[in-house]
Parts: structure tokens; sequence; C-alpha cells
């Protein structure tokens, strides 16, 4: 039969898939082990209500070959083959798809068949790695077959041939080698079967091939000879797809592990299926540790999608946020519209959709741990807490109304997690604030000289361990209308009126001193006043509005920040109840000088119980010297 053109423009077409739309050269095996899937697929549902159709379901199966010596691979397939006008209209023309017009025949039909193909042009993938392909193909209902031959240049041929069976048979002859590219590696049997499971692992024909095996020498001992066999390369039943029922905890840590490179098992598994508008099948896993390059840019977030079992992409990184960046697993939706390369999901619409359903569905089993398996949950909240942190303050906030009540922090009521929620419904009768402490440790929080009062009190503080807490209470403002407040706050607002009043009278008593201190430390601080917070200690440094004392701490430690630091507006508050006070009343008459030695000693004094540096350590260390020779003259 005379040479034909391609009915599309096929050189530019042809050209611009192979270089543009493909980009991963392994790609065809998959595409035309799909096409074949399609193939067996039609078969099958044809045979319901035509007898012609009709075989064994053993017979159906797809075949690779390898031919080292003419440098051929060939994948065969016992499917509904073609006649020479379907050859002439799926193969002649690009992007014209007879899987995607059989389809459109059975959207009246309520019975579901399975077919990948949607574009046609996954055939043309062949011609990735092939300088010619040879289709040879017969359909159930024909007494001949026909064989459509092209090397993908200017045009194809169809001729008719002898084909004892139904079913199709592609020969591909690779390109040859040239200094750039090697096309050698698809000529041996590790690959092939490392792309089959890759790939077609769940396609749900079995994919056989002949393969070299190594069994004893029957005629010397201690030698042995290599024996072809036939094996089937893929698993074909997705674990995803079977009953939550049928599959026991050693089968989800098996797969979990073999299928993510993980030695550990999973700290939880959510395996659901969803029908409706999207219909998609999810086997997730939350890792029981954190991945070692988790916090590096080179960690790759993102679950692998599936269409109908067949790989499409391995870090579909749209199809989860990144607070729940995490999770690992399979998605495998049979509705995804997939473009003609099956790597870039086509419409955004469905991905919105698809992702939203699944962060719901992780957001419902973090809730569901949180409440059932507590334990479980604080061991996920060591390892991913951060995460959920970075989602409530991350764009500013928008989703911090479905993570607020996921994230944990310990608090001065047993040292213990708790949640926000759990904090407010024990809050104590008259507290109207929800307290907070920063500080790099549980010890260095309860040697706050401030923290005595909130105990006294009845208050429970949370203490903030992670140098984010305070960007989250920050972008949170406030929860269940009760603010958050730092501790180390100027307007702390812990008295009765009775101890306002105290505290004023004594600060009218003073106030001589008091501004004589302010004017010995100059502009270091805005005000020096008389304090209600402190029980123990004799003094402390708190914070007016604005910048807070761990934010200049953590500003400070940032070496991004170094030439641009933030500073708290600062407030020294003296305890009218410690000796010191005594002292400083004294000296304030007796000793101007004195006074403001001491001034300038508490006032570092206050800076390093604080964790923040003090500007001349040698001339303090001088000042506590000189204090303390004072004192035994």
């Amino acid at each position: 039969m005379a040479k034909k053109q391609f009915k599309a423009e096929s050189k530019r077409l042809l050209d611009m898939m192979i270089h543009s739309i493909y980009t991963n050269r392994e790609i065809f095996l998959r595409e035309l082990i799909s096409n074949s899937s399609d193939a067996l697929d039609k078969r099958h549902y044809l045979s319901l209500t035509d007898s012609r159709y009709a075989t064994n379901q053993e017979n159906l199966k797809i075949t690779l070959a390898i031919k080292k010596d003419t440098r051929q691979l060939i994948i065969e397939d016992t499917g509904v083959g073609m006649s020479a006008e379907e050859l002439e209209k799926n193969l002649g023309t690009i992007a014209r798809s007879g899987s995607a017009e059989f389809r459109k025949q059975l959207e009246n039909n309520t019975d579901n068949v399975d077919i990948i193909g949607q574009f046609g042009v996954g055939f043309y993938s062949a011609f990735i790695v092939a300088k010619h392909v040879l289709v040879e193909t017969k359909s159930p209902v024909e007494d001949k077959g026909y064989a459509w031959s092209s090397s993908g240049e200017d045009g194809y041929t169809i001729t008719e041939i002898d084909k004892p069976e139904a079913g199709t048979k592609i020969t591909i002859d690779l390109k040859d080698n040239t200094e750039e590219e090697s096309f050698d590696e698809f000529l041996e049997e590790y690959k092939i079967r490392e792309l089959v499971k890759k790939y077609s692992d769940y396609v749900r024909y079995p994919i056989q091939m002949e393969v070299t095996k190594s069994i004893p020498d029957p005629t010397e001992e201690g030698k042995t000879i290599d024996t072809k066999e036939l094996v089937t390369l893929n698993s074909m039943v997705p674990l995803w797809k079977k009953p939550k029922s049928e599959v026991t905890e050693e089968e989800y840590n098996s797969f979990y592990q073999s299928k993510f490179n993980d030695w550990e098992k999973p700290q939880k598994v959510i395996h659901y299926n969803v029908e409706g508008t999207l219909s998609y099948t999810a086997l997730l896993f939350i890792p029981s540790k954190t991945p070692y390059n988790f916090y590096y840019q080179d960690f790759e977030a993102g679950l692998q999608l599936y269409s109908k079992g067949v790989f499409i992409l391995d870090k579909a990184k749209d199809l989860v946020p990144d607070y729940y960046r995490f999770v690992q697993g399979i998605i495998d939706s049979d509705d995804l519209n997939l473009n003609i390369s099956r790597e870039i999901l086509q419409q955004d619409r469905q991905v919105k959709l698809l992702a939203k359903s699944i962060e719901k569905k992780i957001h419902s089993a973090l809730e569901d741990m949180l409440k059932n398996d507590r334990e479980n949950y604080e061991k996920f909240f060591d390892n991913f807490g951060l995460n959920l942190k970075y989602g409530i303050y991350q764009d500013y906030g928008i989703h911090k109304e479905q993570l607020q009540d996921l994230i944990l922090f310990r608090s001065s009521k047993e040292g213990k997690y708790v949640t926000l929620k759990e904090y407010t419904d024990r809050m104590v009768e008259g507290q109207n604030a929800i307290y907070y402490a920063v500080g790099s440790s549980v010890d260095e929080i309860e040697r706050s000289p401030i923290m005595p009062k909130l105990k006294k009190k009845g208050y429970e503080v949370l203490y903030f361990l992670d140098a984010r807490d305070e960007f989250v209470s920050g972008i949170m403002q406030n929860y269940d209308e009760k603010k958050f407040v730092s501790i180390s706050q100027a307007n702390l607002d812990l008295d009765s009126e009775e101890e306002k009043k105290e505290i004023e009278e004594k600060t009218a008593e003073n106030k001589d001193m008091l501004a004589a201190m302010k004017d010995a430390l100059a502009d270091k601080v805005k005000e020096v006043r008389i304090s209600s917070r402190l029980i123990d200690d004799p003094v402390c440094i708190v914070a007016d509005e604005g910048v807070s004392l761990d934010m200049e701490r953590y500003m400070a430690n940032d070496p991004m920040n170094k030439d641009r630091a933030i500073t708290a507006t600062k407030i020294l508050e003296i305890n009218p109840n410690h000796p010191i006070f005594n002292k400083l009343r004294e000296v304030s008459t007796s000793s101007p000088d004195k006074l403001k030695e001491y001034t300038d000693v508490l006032y570092d004094q206050a800076l390093l119980i604080e964790g923040l540096p003090i500007k001349n350590p040698v001339e303090f260390a001088k000042k506590i010297t000189n204090l303390i020779v004072d004192a035994k003259n």
C-alpha cells in the first residue's frame, strides 16, 4: 500500500511532542502499556454484549520482549485490536483517540469502563526512542490483520497481513546511540522491569516478559546455566484499592517502608475512598520520624498521583498544603483530566477540588488522633508541630482557624502539653487573658521573676519554647475571645483594686528616687516604677507596647538581623518588698552616685535574667566587685 501522510501537521507535532511535551523519555513504555490496558478494557467490555469478542480471562494480558541482536523492543496485547479504518483514524491523525471516542459512546451507559487514554498521542511517544515503529493488529471480528509502519518523519503505510490472534503487537526499532544519548538501557531486562514497577505496577492485567534466570548446571557441579522464564512483572492489585477491612497493619507497614524508603513504620495511616463529583482513592501516611532532609531545600513534598492504577506524577505538590507537607502517600483518581503527556494536570479547578478534599481528610485524621490517641499525637507534634505553626502564620494567618486547635504548648500545669481549648476551658475565675512566657527551656521560664505571681493567682502560663511561637500568637491575636498576653508585657494587669491603690501610694512616696533612677539609666528605659508582679526577686525588665523582649532577643540572635536589630521599649520594675528597696531608699538621699551604681547593676541584672545581652560585661563585673567590697566595709 502506498505511503500516506499524517492527517495533522505530523512532523511539526511529532517534534513538539518529543522535545517539549515528553521531557522524560522513559515515559514511552508507560504510555504504550496504558494503551494496551485500554485495548484489553475494550475487549472485555464488548465481550459482555458481543460473543465475537469473548476470550478467557487468563488470555487478557500484555507481553513484553527484548531482542538485543536487532535492537528491538516489543509490546504485545490480546486486546480489541484495530481494523484498517481504525488504524487510519487513530494512528493516522495525531491527537485523535479511539479511547476517547469509545468513552463518549458510553456516556449514557451506567456501566463503568476504565479507559485511560484521552488524547491519542501516547502511542506517538514511541518515537522518543524509536527510529521506526511497526504496529501489527487484528480485530476479533475481522479475518485479516493489518500493519501500520512509520519512521515518524513524514508519513506511514498500512498493509494487510496474516495475523492468527486478535490484539496488537508494537515493534520498536530503537534509535542508534549517539555521543549525547544512548538507548541501550531499553534493551536491558533490569531496566524494563524497573520501568514497569515504577509506572505500571498496578495495571489490572498481567504484564509478562521472558527473563534470564540462572539455575544449577545438571551436567557440572558448582556451575550455573542461563535459562528463560516467563514472569509477571506487575502486582496488578493496588493495596489502596483493597477495602480497609482486608488490609492488615503489617501490609500497610510493609507497603509504606518499601514504597517510601523508610526503615520506620508509619505513625498514622489514612486510607479512604471518595465518590462524587471527583472520585478518588487515597492511601496516606504520616511518618513516625522527621525525614533527615525535611527542613532543607532539597526536600520534595507531594503525593504520588495515579490514574486508574497508572503512575502519573511522583511529587504532586499542589495536592497538599505546605503545612501538611510531611504527609506521604498515593492518590488514584479515575476522574482527573490529564494533559497529553499525562505529567501535568490539565484543569486547575480539579486540582483545587482534590487538594481541598485531601486537606479536610488529613485535618480530620489529626483531630481524631488528638482526641483518641493523645500519646501518639504528641509524638507526631514533636516531629511536625513546627509545620502546623508555620501554617498559622504564613499568608497572613488565613489558615489559623483550621489549624489553631491542632497546636500544642507546654504549660505551667505539670509541664504537660495543652491545647488552647483545654487551656481556656480551665481558666480560673477572673482570668481574662491567655498568659504566655518565652524561653529556651522550661527551667528558664520557671526561674522567671514574674512566674511566682502568676502561680500565686492560680493562672496557668503557656510555655513558648520555640522561637516561632510568638509569631503564632501575634498572628492569632486571640483565641475564644481571649487575648494572648506575655508575662513580660508592661500592662499585665494582675492586681486587685486594693493592690493598685497600694502601688500608687508607694509610687508617690518614692517619686524622687524613681526619677533619679530613670535619669541614671537615661534612654535605656522609658520608666522606672514600683512593681506589683514581683514576689521574691528584686527587679525585672518588662516591655511597653510594641516589640516584646522576646522578639528583641530572637532578632538579636538571628545572624540575618545583626545590622538592623529591633529593640523593645523597656521599663525597669522594682520590688518594694525586697530588702534592696530599702537600700535604694537609703542611698537615694545619702549618696546619689551610689544610687546610680546600684541602678546600673540592677538594670544589667534584669537584662541577664531576660536572656538579653548587657552592653559592658567588664564594667558590670567591676561594679559587682565594688559593691561586695563596700558591703564588707
